[in-house]
């Protein structure tokens, strides 16, 4: 299982935010490539990229930091999500060198935008459900969607994503603790890989998604905790590599 680094742009800096909110963020430093080079020192085989302000402007607004970094680090496979929504910007990041782009809001908004572009750029298109009490949300977590975060699920695999990344809104930025039972029950409804996101707080919360790994959960992405100190990240990826081999 993959412990995927979260790097979140907002005004070209890396932030984490708490539950999405933009007015409750932490600034871990202004030069996020130095962040990026920081975990990929550090074993990170995949990075997780999130234009904050793109999300809420609905197009890309860091763009430019997401080049430069997939350029420091072009054998790194990178994911990018925030602000997606249409062909021409998933074409300009992957030919950035940036391997998955992460749809959310359209993807709920527009169901049939997904399998267009999942018929157009093959291999490439992650979703992104973000979920409250089994709902769904949109426009950076602003509004609850009458979907159900399964029956979405359902559907975008039938669509032909490559993967869905599961984000409990509740947990995210909160440091307590990963929703490892909602996320194997979204893992059990498909047979696409769920990548676990929001409340990882640390050791224990890897243990745990690697104690359901075969459940079918390829990732876990972390944010606060790895900047935060409560989860070292090297031992974190070291950990389930021996766990989940």
């Amino acid at each position: 299982m993959l412990i995927i680094p979260a790097i979140d742009l907002k005004d070209g800096k890396c932030v984490r935010l708490r539950q999405g909110r933009m007015d409750d963020e932490t600034i871990f430093s202004d030069d996020p490539v130095a962040i990026a080079a920081q975990w990929v020192e550090q074993g990170a085989r995949r990075l997780h990229i999130v234009d904050l302000n793109g999300a809420f402007a609905g197009k890309p607004v860091n763009a430019d930091v997401v080049h430069e970094i997939s350029k420091a680090f072009p054998d790194l496979p990178i994911q990018i999500g925030g602000g997606i929504r249409d062909e021409d910007t998933i074409q300009a990041y992957l030919d950035a060198g940036v391997q998955y782009v992460i749809v959310g809001t359209k993807a709920v908004s527009a169901p049939h935008f997904v399998n267009d572009i999942c018929l157009e750029f093959p291999g490439h298109i992650i979703v992104g459900l973000d979920a409250k009490d089994g709902k769904v949300a949109i426009d950076g977590w602003s509004k609850l969607s009458k979907h159900d975060v399964v029956d979405m699920a359902k559907h975008f695999e039938s669509d032909g994503v490559a993967a869905i990344v599961y984000t409990d809104i509740g947990r995210d930025g909160m440091m307590t603790g990963v929703n490892v039972e909602s996320t194997v029950k979204l893992a059990q409804a498909v047979t696409i890989p769920i990548i676990a996101s929001g409340g990882i707080t640390n050791i224990d919360d890897i243990k745990a998604l690697c104690a359901v790994q075969d459940e079918g959960i390829s990732g876990a992405i972390t944010g606060r905790a790895i900047y935060e100190g409560t989860l070292d990240f090297a031992a974190a990826q070291k950990l389930s590599d021996e766990l989940t081999g």
